[in-house]
C-alpha cells in the first residue's frame, strides 16, 4: 500500500513493539518531541502527529512537519488524517451498540440480514455470521476482492461486494485462519446501515463521534469541508510527492475515517475507560470484554521473549495480544500516502497513536515510535527501534529496488514478441469483470473496464510472459501478465503477478481468473 503499505505494517509490526533510556514517569512532551526529531531525521515523512493518554488524560497531543510539502502547512492536533483501517474499531463498536439495543445479535445470520449475501459454498453462506464479518476468518485469502476498492475510481458499488465472492475459491476452512480481509468489513456497514436504518457515516458519527467529543473529525473525505487535512505523500527517488486525496469509498467501514490525534485521544480513553468517558457511556463494558477484545482468530501462540508474550490474534476490530502481562489492543491503518497505528496497553491505561502522510517511511516511523514509547510504558529494557527500523527499511528498500530494476533491465527495444497481434481482445473475471487489450497509437494497452487506474502499457519480456506498467503509479503495483496459450499459440486468458516482492496485499491479482472472451 510500495512497502506496499500495508505489507510492510504487518510485517515490521511482528518485530514488535527506545531509544533512551527511561521509565513511564519519564514519557514527557520534551521526550516525544525528541523522539520525533529523531525519526524525523532517519526517515522521509512529510508530517506527522502523536497523541498519548494515561490515567484518563492526556499528556501529549502534537503535530509536526507539514501537512502538505507544496503548501507549507503544518500539521497540527486538529489536523485530520485518513486512519484508514482504524476505522475497523469503530465499525466493531457500532455493532456492539446495536446488539445492546436488541437491534442485531452477534451470531446473526449475514443472510437474515442481507438476503442477497452470498459466498463460497451453500453452507457458508448461510452460516456466515455478522460476528466471522469482523473477525477475518471467512477462508478466503488475504485481500481478497481488495480490487473493488483498491485503487480508487473504479465503478464497484457495496452491490458487487456482496456476491463477489460466490465464486472464488476458498484458501482454508472457514473459522480456521486469519487472513485479513476489507470487503466483509464494508459488508458489515452495509450490515448497520439496514438494521439501524441510518448511513454507516451518520450512526458513526451520531452515536460515537458526537457523545465521544470528536468534533473535527469526520465519516468521509465528503465531509471533510473545511477542516484541516493532511494530504497524502509518496517518496519518489528520495523527494516528496503529493498525491491526490483518495475517493470516497462506497461506505467507510473499512478505511473510510479521517480523524485527529486529539479526537483519536477522546476515542482512546473510551476504550481504556471500557466504554465511557467522563459521564458519557457509548457501550457497555461487557460487550468489550466478552466481544471486542475477546480473541476469535488466534495468529500465534508464540509470542516475543522480551515481552513475555504468549498470545496473538484478532478480536473484532482490534489485534489482540500480551506484552510483560498486559492485554494490548491496537491496530494499524494503511492507504496510499497514509499510514496510522493506534497502541492500547489496557493494563496500564495507556493509549498512543501515530497518524502519518508519508507512504513506506511513515510505517517506520509510526513502528520506530510506538515500540520505544511502548517499551518505557510497559518499563522494559530499551531498544534503539528508530536504528532498527532504519537498518531494516534501508535494506528492504534496497533489495526490492534490485529486484525491480532487474526485471525492468530485461525490457529493450530488441524484445520483440510475435504474439501481440494475437493477445489483442478481450477478456473477463467473474467479480473484476471486463479486461481488454487493445493497439493504441502503435502500443499495447492493458484496460481493466471497472477499475480505469489499472491501464497501463505492455512490455514482451519473455515466452509467453508481458509486463504492464500502470498509468497509476501511486504505489508500485506494475505487474508480470502471464498467458496461457494453446498449443498454436492462441491466448485462452491471462493470470497477473506483483513485480515488486512488496506489493500490497489489496492488488490481488492472484485472486483473479481471467479468460478471453472475445
Amino acid at each position: 500500500m510500495v512497502f506496499s503499505l500495508r505489507n510492510r505494517i504487518l510485517s515490521v509490526i511482528t518485530l514488535i513493539l527506545a531509544i533512551g533510556n527511561f521509565c513511564s514517569a519519564q514519557v514527557s512532551t520534551a521526550t516525544i518531541d525528541s523522539l520525533v526529531n529523531e525519526a524525523m531525521t532517519q526517515f522521509k515523512v512529510a508530517g506527522l502527529a502523536v497523541g498519548v493518554v494515561q490515567d484518563g488524560k492526556i499528556i501529549h497531543s502534537k503535530g509536526y512537519g507539514y501537512a502538505n510539502v507544496e503548501k507549507k502547512n503544518e500539521v497540527t492536533e486538529h489536523t485530520n488524517f485518513a486512519i484508514a483501517s482504524n476505522s475497523k474499531a469503530f465499525t466493531a463498536t457500532a455493532i456492539g451498540i446495536l446488539v445492546e439495543e436488541g437491534k442485531l445479535e452477534w451470531d446473526a445470520k449475514v443472510k437474515s440480514i442481507i438476503p442477497e449475501f452470498e459466498m463460497y459454498n451453500e453452507y457458508v453462506t448461510n452460516n456466515f455470521t455478522v460476528k466471522d464479518l469482523l473477525s477475518h476468518r471467512s477462508g478466503m485469502g488475504l485481500g481478497q476482492g481488495d480490487l473493488m476498492w483498491f485503487p480508487d475510481g473504479n465503478d464497484f458499488k457495496i452491490d458487487d461486494m456482496l456476491t463477489a465472492f460466490s465464486d472464488v475459491e476458498p484458501r482454508s476452512g472457514i473459522r480456521t485462519e486469519l487472513r485479513y480481509n476489507n470487503i466483509l468489513f464494508f459488508i458489515a456497514g452495509e450490515v448497520i446501515a439496514r438494521v439501524s436504518g441510518m448511513s454507516w457515516e451518520d450512526f458513526i458519527a451520531k452515536r460515537i463521534f458526537e457523545p465521544v467529543g470528536m468534533e473535527s473529525s469526520v465519516t468521509s473525505i465528503s465531509r471533510i469541508g473545511k477542516l484541516p487535512l493532511a494530504s497524502p505523500h509518496a517518496n519518489f527517488g528520495g523527494q516528496l510527492k503529493v498525491l491526490d486525496d483518495y475517493a470516497p469509498q462506497v461506505n467507510g467501514a473499512a478505511a473510510g475515517i479521517y480523524a485527529n490525534v486529539n479526537d483519536l485521544c477522546n476515542w482512546m480513553m473510551l476504550q481504556l475507560n471500557h466504554g465511557t468517558l467522563g459521564d458519557v457511556k457509548v457501550f457497555d463494558a461487557k460487550t468489550q470484554k466478552n466481544h471486542l477484545w475477546k480473541l476469535h482468530t488466534v495468529t500465534s501462540a508464540n509470542g516475543n521473549p522480551k515481552y513475555n508474550a504468549h498470545f496473538g490474534g484478532y478480536g473484532l476490530g482490534w489485534f489482540l495480544g500480551d506484552m510483560n502481562g498486559n492485554l494490548v489492543a491496537s491496530h494499524s491503518g494503511g492507504m496510499p500516502g497514509m499510514l496510522s497505528k493506534t497502541t492500547l496497553i489496557t493494563d496500564k491505561n495507556v493509549g498512543i497513536v501515530i497518524l502519518t502522510n508519508t507512504s513506506d517511511d511513515g510505517a517506520m516511523v509510526f513502528s520506530a515510535l510506538t515500540n520505544t514509547l511502548g517499551d518505557a510504558f510497559l518499563e522494559v529494557e530499551p531498544t534503539n527501534w528508530i536504528g532498527r527500523y532504519a537498518t531494516y527499511y534501508k535494506q528492504n528498500t534496497a533489495n526490492t529496488d534490485s529486484v525491480v530494476q532487474a526485471v525492468w533491465s530485461k525490457v529493450t527495444a530488441s524484445n520483440v514478441s510475435t504474439y501481440d497481434k494475437q493477445i489483442v481482445g478481450k477478456y473477463s473475471d467473474s467479480w473484476f469483470g471486463d479486461i481488454e487489450i487493445k493497439k493504441k497509437g502503435g502500443k499495447l494497452i492493458l484496460c481493466c473496464e471497472r477499475s480505469p487506474k489499472l491501464t497501463g502499457e505492455l512490455f514482451y519480456y519473455s515466452d509467453f510472459t508481458y509486463l504492464v506498467k500502470w498509468d497509476y503509479q501511486d504505489m508500485n503495483a506494475d505487474a508480470y501478465v502471464k498467458f496461457d496459450m494453446t498449443a498454436d499459440s492462441a491466448p485462452t486468458g491471462f493470470s497477473l503477478e506483483g513485480v515488486s516482492p512488496n506489493i500490497d496485499f489489496s492488488f490481488d491479482f492472484d485472486d483473479l481468473k481471467i479468460k478471453r472472451v472475445k
